[in-house]
């Protein structure tokens, strides 16, 4: 898979320095995986979750939330945010 655009991983782990590794291992996961499916998806993130047209991620023990759209065809990740939980409840990210 190509993950679009790192950048955004890498500007929340310099907002919040205890994302930096999991970041990281979720991109290196992402970017050599063969997902074809949010099925797949969750052989590996079994708590992945679809919120139309997004997959959220927990990362860090449910401490954050990472937003991605998957399209699978294309075999693309676009990142779109990355959040405190308290800010994923919000719901701002959704507009």
């Amino acid at each position: 898979m190509r993950v679009i655009s790192r950048r955004t991983l890498l500007e929340a782990a310099a907002r919040h320095r205890d994302l930096q590794g999991p970041l990281d291992a979720w991109y290196r996961i992402a970017k050599t995986s063969s997902w074809m499916s949010l099925e797949d998806v969750r052989k590996t993130y079994p708590s992945a979750d679809y919120v139309d047209p997004y997959t959220v991620f927990n990362i860090k023990g449910n401490s954050y939330r990472l937003v991605v759209k998957i399209e699978y065809r294309w075999r693309l990740i676009f990142v779109k945010r990355v959040l405190t939980h308290a800010e994923y409840d919000r719901g701002d990210w959704k507009r």
